[in-house]
This record gives C-alpha cells, structure tokens and sequence, in this order.
C-alpha cells in the first residue's frame, strides 16, 4: 500500500507570511516579564506535586505569586499609560 502525502504541508511550513511579524515580537518582548514570573511560580508549585508542601515552599510560591501579579500590573499599567490619548495618565 503506497501513502498519499501531500505537498502542501512541506511549501507552506517556511512560507514568510508564518513568521511573526515586527509587532508580534515587540509585543512578546513586552510581556516577557509576565511570561517569565509565570515560570518561576509554575517551577515553585512543581516542586511541591510530589511531596507535602514545607514553610520553605510556601514562601516560595506566595513570593512567585507576587511577582507574577506585580509583573501584570506592570505590563496593564505600561499599556493604559501607552494607549491614553493626549498623553494623559
């Protein structure tokens, strides 16, 4: 039995219109900060899926969590400042 594959697939995949565009990256570079507190508190709550959380641990998650909330707050209070109009903040 001889598979049918289809080209499409292989033409398409490094088209340039798939490229992130100028925008999307700034964007991302912008949100990196939130994308980064939002690692350190899912590595912060996977060290404790496997044993019973410890003083160390919880300490370790509520700083993650308020770093990650700060680094939003951050990120909505840079884009309310950006997207004001006339300046005003």
């Amino acid at each position: 039995m001889n598979h049918i594959v289809t080209v499409q697939d292989a033409v398409t995949a490094f088209a340039d219109f798939m490229e992130p565009t100028d925008a999307e990256l700034d964007a991302i570079e912008q949100e990196m900060p939130v994308i980064l507190a939002d690692v350190d508190l899912l590595d912060a709550h996977i060290i404790t899926l496997d044993r019973t959380p410890t003083e160390v641990d919880e300490r370790r998650i509520r700083r993650a969590r308020r770093r990650a909330l700060a680094a939003r707050v951050a990120l909505v209070n840079h884009a309310a400042g950006t997207s004001l109009p006339g300046g005003a903040a």
